[in-house]
């Protein structure tokens, strides 16, 4: 069946194959323990690191003075992984491309069993982009590390043998346009949840608890001047015992 992306042909002219036949090639110079750790590190490994960044610009949020809207970007992250998985459903189908190694038996597969799932575009890719980008719009720092995990997670994809170098950047710009393009919308709702939230039982879910001593410190009213001080001490003699408005209200 004639597909919507060509399936890459013999390799002579065709960067996209001779690109991924590169990558792959350098499976079967290396030992079988680092073809495992490479073929885990694509499937799981970097998911996982991604979602210890998660957790980590999480808990940065709820620190910060703008607590709310910062946990509501954190929290688009995972938001936008999953409407890029679900818009990659109807690409995925009208694309209709093989895996490689489908169309290219002579390369080195290390994950099994995709014989029957489509190669355009990789889901690994747009998930580990998706976290980056909305990451980044939040935590500069966490963000490009996730970046950093997203662009070695391209490179793996192509050395285990499972995607072409199109799939991976497919899966990159559509986890770009879905995240940058929806942020709005998206903030739009989370935004005022997570200010909704942070006013009830689930606050410690937005706001970080901050200590007693750190909170009477917040709230001690700033020490009076001296010159304060001594123009209401030399207002008059005989009004001793008049409220101290300014200690009530700071009260």
């Amino acid at each position: 069946m004639p597909t919507l992306l060509a399936d890459a042909g013999s390799g002579s002219g065709d960067p996209d194959l001779g690109l991924l036949k590169a990558v792959n090639g350098l499976a079967a110079d290396a030992p079988g323990w680092l073809d495992s750790l490479v073929a885990w590190t694509a499937e799981y490994g970097i998911l996982l690191g991604l979602a210890a960044i998660g957790l980590t610009a999480w808990l940065s949020a709820r620190r910060r003075p703008d607590a709310p809207v910062a946990v509501a970007g954190v929290l688009w992250a995972p938001l936008a992984v999953a409407v890029a998985e679900l818009a990659n459903l109807p690409i995925s189908k009208l694309v209709d491309r093989p895996r490689p190694f489908v169309t290219h038996p002579e390369l080195d597969v290390l994950v099994p069993g995709k014989e029957d799932t489509l190669s355009f575009v990789s889901d690994h890719s747009a998930m580990s982009m998706g976290v980056a980008v909305a990451l980044f719009l939040v935590n500069r720092r966490l963000g490009l590390a996730a970046g950093a995990l997203a662009l070695l997670q391209g490179f793996c994809r192509l050395f285990v043998g499972v995607h072409y170098p199109t799939d991976v950047l497919g899966g990159y710009a559509l986890a770009t346009a879905v995240v940058l393009l929806l942020a709005p919308i998206a903030m739009a709702v989370l935004v005022p949840l997570c200010h909704a939230l942070s006013r009830g039982a689930l606050r410690p879910l937005v706001v970080a608890r901050t200590s007693a001593a750190s909170e009477g410190r917040r709230r001690q009213p700033a020490p009076s001047g001296r010159r304060s001080g001594g123009r209401r001490a030399g207002r008059g003699r005989g009004r001793d015992h008049e409220p101290d408005h300014e200690s009530d209200l700071a009260a």
